[in-house]
C-alpha cells in the first residue's frame, strides 16, 4: 500500500508540474489556462486526500498494536 500511495502522489506532482508549465499568467482564466487550473486543483485535491488516508493508516495501525 505504501508503494501505490507513493506512486499516486509522485503521479499527482507531476501533474502539478505539468500543468503549471500551461498556465498563462497573464491571462490565467481565458482558454486552456482555465483546464490548467482545474488540473492543479485536481492533483492538489488528491494529494491531500492520499495524506488524510496515510495519517488513517497509521492512526488504525497504532489503535491496533496497543489493544
Amino acid at each position: 500500500m505504501k508503494i501505490f500511495n507513493a506512486i499516486l502522489l509522485f503521479a499527482a506532482l507531476a501533474l502539478i508540474v505539468y500543468n503549471a508549465t500551461l498556465i498563462d499568467f497573464n491571462d490565467p482564466f481565458q482558454g486552456d489556462s482555465t483546464v490548467a487550473i482545474i488540473g492543479v486543483v485536481a492533483a492538489l485535491c488528491a494529494i491531500l486526500l492520499l495524506t488524510i488516508l496515510n495519517l488513517s493508516k497509521k492512526i488504525q495501525d497504532k489503535i491496533k498494536n496497543n489493544s
